[in-house]
């Protein structure tokens, strides 16, 4: 009897355990179960260069902004909060605390940050998934907030997306572009299957799979490149799976952004203006048959069956591809040299199976990135080709990349830590004017 009641709760352990595994296998990029940080801290591979750790102790960072020097919002995924850090210290409350669902990809997922304008305000963007009876999902809504007094108030509604049957690839990230638009992305939420998933007998496009463009008062931007009909005049792009980022080229203009395969097929794509990203007929360089399996490396012909609005729309293959699924999120350029000119204005880019910070250059146009040896054929056949283009590793999910006001690239992992890559020789001239006045307080001290 002992031994069928010990071997009922094994099998209940392991049903418990895989059933885990699986709810957060289900869409590639479950942030939470992937990659966790070294307890020694992330290993940079120039030895002149080291992350420090800015802020841990916050849950399920999604994204971060900049108010200013040493002035943090942060996104706690599951609460449905915006933190502030200030100088590395978080604010006792929340500026913010909205209810959310949070099972998979969805919860708070993308922030922007707004200042100036006729009023000299300061304009919060959010992206969640809202939730307000508890779990179950209203929609993917962008809203627009004020920040006053160290609380967001004045929400208005600029975006309501579909957020069901989710709970993957609902996507999240969101920017100001260099147009003053806003930008944000989203992917299939799961399943939708109509023209903006390449499926031209599924129905007019319902705000997924794409990039969409507005401006910060919520009306589409009116010149858009796939038509005047609404949803169709708030893509920016189109055929979108699953992306957790995306950034503008400080010199060209230009949009980037990384997209996620099922388990094969993640991607670096060069986004104009009425992109196809080609899903779910293309993912990576390969076709995909009726149970999206790949079949072969796409021959790029309209014969495809590729969806493109009378000719507005635009197949294009990815300028990189990661052939064994790793989980790319967020892309950055580094507008600053303050790490070095040669990295000065290239693309950086984090993955959440991995834990790995990834480096690219890009050529004299910049409509490529400049890879060598066995990544000349943009594509990363291996894990081991990944190695010339890996920056620094043991971040754990990186969630976020962004640029702080000082020049320094700032990484953000799911788990809660905030890092910083600086100099080393940085690093150590701060540490020693830390103490210096830390020994001349005490000096001076009655």
């Amino acid at each position: 009897m002992l031994r069928s009641v010990l071997a009922f709760g094994i099998l209940l352990c392991s049903l418990i355990i895989l059933g885990g595994m699986a709810f957060f296998n289900l869409n590639n990029t479950a942030y939470a179960t992937r990659a966790l940080p070294i307890s020694e801290g992330p290993i940079i591979n120039d030895s002149n260069l080291k992350a420090e750790v800015v802020f841990e102790g916050l849950t399920s960072i999604t994204s971060i902004a900049f108010l200013g020097p040493n002035d943090i919002l942060a996104l706690e995924k599951d609460k449905g909060t915006v933190q502030r850090i200030v100088n590395g210290k978080i604010l006792t409350e929340p500026l913010l605390e909205v209810n959310v669902a949070n099972e998979g990809n969805r919860g708070m997922l993308g922030i922007a940050v707004s200042k100036g304008g006729q009023t000299n305000s300061t304009n919060v963007f959010l992206y969640f998934t809202e939730a307000p009876l508890g779990e179950f999902p209203i929609g993917n809504r962008v809203y627009k907030y004020e920040l006053v007094n160290n609380k967001l108030v004045n929400p208005k509604v600029l975006l309501n997306l579909p957020a069901v049957p989710g709970p993957s690839h609902n996507g999240g990230a969101i920017m100001i572009g260099s147009d003053n638009n806003i930008y944000t992305i989203i992917g299939d939420v799961g399943g939708h299957r109509n023209q903006a998933q390449n499926q031209e007998s599924g129905g007019e496009p319902d705000g997924t799979s794409g990039m969409l463009r507005i401006n910060q008062d919520g009306m589409p931007v009116a010149i858009s490149p796939l038509g005047d009909t609404e949803p169709l005049n708030l893509y920016y792009s189109y055929g979108l799976r699953n992306s957790f980022g995306f950034d503008f080229d400080p010199i060209t203009g230009k949009l980037w952004n990384t997209e996620n395969g099922e388990d094969f097929g993640d991607e670096i794509n060069l986004v104009e203006p009425g992109f196809n990203s080609g899903w779910n007929k293309v993912q990576g360089i390969w076709t995909l048959d009726d149970k999206e399996d790949m079949i072969e490396v796409a021959p790029l012909l309209p014969e495809n069956g590729l969806v493109d609005f009378g000719g507005k729309g635009k197949y294009s293959s990815p300028e990189f591809t990661w052939h064994e699924s790793l989980g790319p999120s967020a892309i950055k350029f580094l507008n600053s040299n303050r790490l070095g000119i040669q990295y000065e204005n290239d693309i950086f880019v984090g993955d959440i199976d991995k834990g790995n910070l990834y480096h690219f250059d890009l050529n004299e146009d910049r409509t490529e990135l400049v890879l060598e040896g066995s990544l000349a054929d943009k594509v990363a056949n291996a894990d081991d080709e990944n190695q010339g283009i890996i920056f620094g590793q043991g971040f754990g999910a990186i969630s976020d990349i962004e640029v702080g006001p000082d020049g320094y690239l700032y990484i953000v992992g799911f788990q809660g830590i905030i890092y910083r890559i600086v100099p080393i020789q940085e690093l150590s001239i701060n540490n020693l004017s830390s103490a210096v006045n830390v020994l001349s307080s005490s000096f001076f001290s009655p």
